[in-house]
């Protein structure tokens, strides 16, 4: 197996790879910013120089020479080299900052250079806290900056779309973004403009950046001058919590992280998973932060003389519990959602069969040509498979209607019929309609009773996406009636553990009074008698193993530890 000697250490290796990211992959540190593991090498910055050469061998026999001491004779390159874009070779002897001071010097040189025209605007940058350059700075670059010259100006506040705005004059010229609308988004949408010192990513006249995946390259952006316009000046990263979930709001499920302060949720941010999104996201799906925080339904209403009125949990729980006493268990119809998780779709399942001894039905979020074959789906639900494996009754829209229309009384989870055109207001006439929602909408006010339920921001929960693959949202959000510093399945941040009721970033106001459906569900159950009671969604992963085969050996642990866990291979078939 071929070698390499990085900084005295020897390390086997396979494949082609660059020297860059194979010091990477065995947790050793080059400082670099114009590469990126998913896009070509273009070694603009210069940074991640390192000391290359080769052992020198005998033409005739094939042999290594040896110096005086018995060690390879090493023929070093003339000049220091890119990393980024030197591939590794059998018997390469590498030298990083680590070792040698030539390394060393080189980089702190350039690292000068970069910052010879850049601001000193750390303190205003949305970028500080998590920004490579201030990063690299501290650890590789000079004490101060010999250039007592007036730094190049350049434009400011510049937006270049709908959702990325430009402060050119921190721009290294790394050309990530450029590459990335060339290479990932395949848009083209931006290129390199002006010459020498005055040049920096812009859009061409008369065009906006509106790529729908334009908010990855502020991601990747290696210092300040790409920054969001939702989130610009909202918060320090510090200042924020980082949870890890999935995006909801397409069948892809992309790995995600949710960045919360005070109980909202201030951005969204891909996580890399290399078989579901690698590095990136839709920018559609970055925007769930408003559905997380805004127009959220707080405590259970019922609709009276045509109004909703604000009611209390258990008047809530006793109307629908008479609903159900009054009406026939045929002319009850229970009603899934692709839109919620595979545990709540199983609470709702348990119910239906002890009730009514009918599997509860659900119809598909599909708008044809919507998807673009990369992130994008054409389904808008995250869970549309899970439904399907749980084995709930699939029905076209037509046909949901018609039993809708039939039926005396209809529970519904969490899905918006109204609103993707599924019913009107003239199918409810003679049908009370209790909905467990997270949101205000058209669906919730024709509903007779609205009950809120968590969001995927709120419960440790599972979703099987487009791929058939199952994974979890971790709760980022506290509600009424839970703790951060109980709750094991969330992460405790800096304003978290030390924050007060008297520091203006703890507002009790961005709580919403709204409970995991399971935990209604155990309400209603008992007040039924029916024999229904899940304490967590792993506890109800553990319980749909063990009696669904298509879920046979899946938990929580295993999604964690798996990055998700592939259902192609198990249970029956799912049509697509």
């Amino acid at each position: 197996m071929p070698e390499v000697f990085i900084d005295g250490q020897r390390f086997e290796y396979e494949d082609e790879q660059s020297v860059l990211q194979f010091i990477l992959d065995q947790g050793m540190e080059v400082p670099f910013f114009c590469y990126h593991p998913s896009m070509t090498a273009p070694a603009n910055c210069r940074q991640c120089m390192v000391k290359v050469g080769q052992p020198v061998k005998d033409r005739e026999t094939g042999e290594f020479e040896l110096d005086e001491d018995g060690e390879r004779v090493i023929r070093w390159f003339p000049k220091l080299q890119t990393s980024c874009n030197t591939q590794l070779s059998d018997g390469m002897v590498v030298h990083t900052q680590e070792t040698d001071d030539l390394v060393k010097r080189a980089q702190k040189d350039t690292l000068e250079f970069i910052l010879a025209n850049h601001p000193l605007d750390c303190p205003i940058c949305d970028q500080a806290g998590e920004c490579p350059l201030q990063i690299q700075t501290y650890k590789y670059g000079p004490e101060g900056s010999r250039f007592e010259v007036k730094k190049v100006h350049k434009p400011k506040r510049i937006q270049l779309g709908p959702r990325v705005i430009l402060d050119a004059e921190r721009c290294i010229n790394c050309t990530r973004c450029v590459r990335f609308t060339d290479e990932i988004s395949e848009t083209n949408q931006l290129t390199i403009v002006s010459r020498g010192d005055k040049n920096y990513p812009a859009v061409a006249p008369g065009r906006e950046f509106d790529d729908p995946y334009s908010l990855n390259t502020v991601d990747i952006c290696p210092v300040g001058a790409l920054t969001s316009a939702d989130f610009r000046f909202k918060a320090r990263v510090w200042e924020m919590n980082q949870t890890p979930s999935i995006d909801i709001t397409n069948g892809k499920g992309c790995n995600i992280d949710l960045w919360t302060r005070d109980n909202l949720v201030l951005r969204i941010t891909p996580r890399y998973n290399e078989k579901v999104n690698d590095y990136w996201m839709p920018d559609v799906g970055r925007e769930a932060y408003k559905l997380f925080n805004e127009n959220r339904i707080s405590r259970p209403s019922q609709k009276l003389e045509n109004e909703h009125v604000q009611s209390s949990w258990k008047n809530a729980v006793e109307t629908l519990a008479e609903q159900i006493e009054q009406i026939e268990a045929s002319e009850i119809l229970f009603v899934g959602s692709p839109h919620a998780s595979v545990e709540e779709n199983y609470v709702l399942m348990s119910m239906a069969n002890l009730l009514t001894g009918a599997t509860p039905v659900f119809t598909p979020h599909i708008e044809k040509g919507s998807g673009d074959d990369f992130l994008i789906t054409d389904d808008q639900a995250p869970n549309t498979n899970g439904c399907r494996l749980l084995g709930l009754d699939e029905l076209p829209a037509k046909d949901l209607n018609s039993k809708i229309n039939n039926a005396k009384l209809v529970v519904l989870l969490n899905d918006n019929l109204a609103d993707r055109g599924v019913i009107g207001e003239s199918d409810l006439e003679n049908t009370f309609l209790t909905m467990f929602a997270t949101n205000h909408t058209d669906t919730t006010r024709a509903a007779d009773l609205v009950i809120p339920v968590t969001t995927a921001a709120e419960h440790a929960a599972s979703y099987v996406n487009v791929d058939r693959r199952i994974q979890r949202t971790v709760p980022a959000k506290e509600t009424k009636y839970t703790n951060r510093r109980l709750d094991l399945e969330m992460s405790e941040g800096r304003l978290d553990r030390y924050g007060t009721s008297f520091d203006n970033w703890v507002t009790e106001d961005n709580k919403v009074d709204c409970l995991p459906f399971w935990s209604i569900s155990n309400e209603i159950a008992d007040r039924l008698g029916l024999n229904i009671r899940f304490t967590n969604g792993r506890e109800i992963m553990a319980s749909i193993a063990e009696s669904v085969p298509a879920f046979e050996g899946v938990s929580f642990q295993a999604m964690d530890q798996n990055a998700g866990i592939d259902l192609k291979k198990t249970g029956k078939k799912v049509n697509s």
